[in-house]
């Protein structure tokens, strides 16, 4: 957007465009999604016989009807899984505020490259997350009973993908398309 001030001096305003707002909502998507899958407490389910969290694991005998529950901050897959979900959500926390602090002043695009390369760095520590948690989890849970990833899982997987769509979005040059707007 162009706009002449006193004649023949011309000034460059940087609008915001919509592909950058589109990436901010998928950025604070993806940390609602986030939020959602550490506090989930169902990441593996088992026939109403067990359940696993990032934070406890708990069993219930057949015969009994009480749960018996045991943190899982005990093994190291465990702890690693969720110090990398953890780092990736921190990640992208920043990188939302960045984002937003970026949207209420002038000088939007400084800004972009940091975002999406925090953005990148969070996809990164989520997938390495995400592909370590089912591989350990089988390796070294043997359940005798059909077991599932549940919702909790899969919140973490959506985070992971808005993160990566945002950090796309932030990657795209506006020189190329702001004329547009």
């Amino acid at each position: 957007m162009a706009s002449s001030v006193s004649g023949a001096e011309e000034v460059r305003v940087s609008a915001l465009t919509p592909l950058k707002l589109v990436g901010l909502v998928c950025v604070f998507l993806a940390l609602c999604l986030d939020v959602g899958a550490v506090l989930s407490p169902a990441w593996v389910t088992a026939d109403d016989q067990y359940h696993l969290s990032l934070w406890k694991s708990c069993s219930k005998p057949a015969a009994s009807a009480t749960w018996r529950c045991n943190s899982t901050l005990g093994t190291d897959w465990q702890i690693a899984t969720l110090a990398l979900l953890l780092g990736g959500a921190f990640l992208i926390l920043l990188s939302f505020l960045v984002a937003l602090v970026s949207v209420c002043i002038r000088s939007r695009r400084r800004f972009y490259r940091p975002v999406a390369i925090m953005l990148f760095a969070a996809v990164v520590l989520q997938a390495c997350c995400l592909v370590l948690y089912p591989i350990k989890f089988i390796e070294t849970i043997s359940l005798r009973i059909y077991h599932e990833f549940n919702w909790g899982y899969g919140l973490a997987w959506g985070a992971t993908i808005f993160s990566f769509g945002g950090a796309i979005l932030y990657c795209l040059n506006p020189k190329n398309y702001e004329d547009y707007y």
